[in-house]
């Protein structure tokens, strides 16, 4: 076992759980970290873990007509200074009483009048939880959301046109801790994680913010000592973006592969830093080809693939699947039926 922080006797290791708390923000919140000696992984305990008994995801708590109202907990730039754009952590105190599974969406209603309604309120956007449903504070009582600013720049100026600006990421990326926020959900069943088999293999697909419901699953597979989830099996994370400063989540993600070598896998495609073998900017569809022997094998074993990210990720990915696809020979408009019949398929797209 290759641990980061860790020491090695016999066959019991003694791991600093580095991972599991930054010690400046665990000790704002009261969480004391410490060396665990145990003989598996050290593990961070969650509660409360009756969230583990429901049968069916919660669905649609709260609606648009009677929101919740949350408070902002901390909003924190996720991404380097070289990074295109601005992508914010932007962590949610719902007070347990907005329960959620992984995968799921809340929805945020921003401040103010509906320019195309006025009289009503701001329409609801969507928004993928990138934190398990124990919270970044392992409490059960937070959720976090990954949110690109969205900024408008006129094409013919080159200036940033600001009444055009995204008003809901702008709103949330502007946020202090303390500020109230209307919210709806959760929703969405398509990409929760399948858990009746632990040791499957889920080869997770993004580009950009739709990393955000892979790192619920990347947590709770690899991050939280869940008693009747014990993750056997293999992830698989193709993440696209731009440049290194881009990458979200990726301390989180390369501390996975130091501690989990046989159970995750992660591959980047960096759109301005990387070539495809034909000299191209490498997108993460170009990753796919490069694994899609091993890609295909797995799916014909029955692993699930999921996609998250801006819907124009999709056509470049079905071209390169199907292009795959007729090279071994398949077709793959009957594949993906056969994938979407299986339950294999995941998409969620914006």
């Amino acid at each position: 076992f290759q641990g980061i922080n860790s020491l090695s006797f016999g066959n019991k290791s003694w791991i600093g759980t580095a991972l599991a708390c930054d010690s400046k923000a665990a000790a704002q919140r009261g969480h004391v970290c410490r060396a665990v000696q145990q003989s598996s992984k050290s593990k961070v305990s969650v509660v409360p873990l009756d969230l583990e008994s429901a049968k069916e995801p919660p669905l649609n708590t709260y609606k648009p007509k009677g929101p919740y109202t949350a408070t902002i907990v901390s909003v924190e730039r996720a991404v380097g200074p070289n990074a295109p754009g601005e992508t914010c952590h932007v962590v949610i105190d719902h007070g347990g009483n907005v329960p959620y599974w992984e995968g799921q969406s809340y929805g945020i209603i921003p401040p103010g009048e509906n320019p195309k309604k006025p009289g009503n309120p701001q329409n609801v956007r969507l928004y993928s939880i990138a934190s398990t449903r124990y919270g970044d504070s392992f409490d059960g009582k937070t959720a976090s959301l990954c949110v690109r600013r969205a900024v408008y720049y006129d094409p013919e100026t080159g200036k940033e046109d600001p009444l055009k600006n995204g008003v809901c990421s702008n709103f949330l990326c502007n946020s202090k801790p303390g500020d109230k926020i209307q919210m709806t959900g959760p929703s969405g069943k398509i990409m929760l994680l399948p858990e009746s088999d632990p040791n499957a293999t889920h080869i997770m697909i993004a580009t950009g913010t739709g990393v955000a419901p892979y790192r619920g699953y990347l947590r709770r597979m690899f991050m939280e000592d869940v008693p009747n989830f014990r993750f056997g099996g293999l992830a698989w994370l193709f993440l696209g973006v731009a440049n290194s400063d881009s990458l979200l989540y990726d301390e989180e993600f390369t501390s996975y592969l130091k501690q989990y070598p046989d159970n995750f896998r992660f591959d980047k495609a960096l759109s301005r830093e990387q070539k495809n073998k034909s000299g191209g900017k490498m997108y993460v569809q170009d990753k796919i080809e490069e694994y899609s022997d091993e890609i295909f094998k797995l799916l014909d074993g029955g692993a699930h693939i999921y996609f998250c990210g801006l819907k124009g990720m999709m056509p470049g990915i079905q071209d390169t699947l199907k292009k795959v696809a007729e090279q071994r020979g398949e077709s793959w408009d009957q594949k993906l039926s056969q994938l979407k019949k299986n339950k294999q398929w995941h998409v969620e797209v914006y």
